[in-house]
């Protein structure tokens, strides 16, 4: 029977196998769902999970990233290799995708790591650490701000490509039916014999 150490690090070792196999993917439209994902990874890499990165300090429940585990390191790598030299595709629209290797700090529930001990205390005035979190949390705060603003400007970007999408659909659509209404009433035969074209290659 293996002791908690053993149990400790084999849980470890499992880990550390995942992450290898898992990729990082940022600057996600919203409209990205786990099965678009699946589908844009299909021709190189078999998707065995994907956990998307919620950002809680914003109020927008927008995953603006995500954790896609894999089969194995190889599809990991030609997964990262493909979205590097291919764009991303979300409703026949390129889109600024990037992928990088998963590290252990992005997994949310990660197990313990063997031989750490990790010591969690409050930082108080007077401390010598106290400066700093200070400045760090100002920090946070500004930056936190700039994302703000910049989810904002991604929203408008999504509205506004979605409106130009429509459009387009919309104005296919016309032309289409305009042609088929030509067909249907025998116009197109007309302008054919105008222009000296022969439709049917008899």
């Amino acid at each position: 029977m293996a002791t908690s150490d053993e149990q400790v690090e084999q849980e470890y070792a499992d880990f550390e196998a995942r992450v290898k196999r898992t990729i990082y993917i940022d600057h996600l439209s919203p409209l990205v769902t786990s099965q678009i994902i699946k589908a844009a990874l299909s021709q190189c890499a078999k998707v065995v999970s994907s956990e998307f990165i919620v950002n809680y300090t914003i109020p927008y429940d927008i995953p603006a990233a995500a954790l896609v585990e894999l089969e194995d390191e190889s599809q990991a790598k030609a997964a990262v290799d493909l979205m590097h030299d291919f764009p991303f595709i979300i409703g026949g629209m390129p889109r600024p995708v990037r992928a990088a290797y998963a590290k252990p700090e992005m997994f949310r529930n990660r197990p313990r790591r063997p031989g750490l001990d990790m010591e969690l205390r409050w930082v108080k005035e007077g401390d010598p650490e106290y400066d700093g979190m200070n400045k760090l949390k100002m920090l946070a705060k500004r930056q936190a701000a700039e994302q703000m603003a910049l989810v904002k400007n991604q929203l408008e970007e999504e509205e506004e490509l979605a409106t130009q999408q429509q459009e387009t659909l919309d104005e296919n659509y016309k032309k289409y039916a305009m042609l088929e209404d030509m067909v249907r009433n025998g116009e197109i035969d007309n302008l054919a014999r105008h222009y000296e074209i022969n439709l049917h290659h008899d």
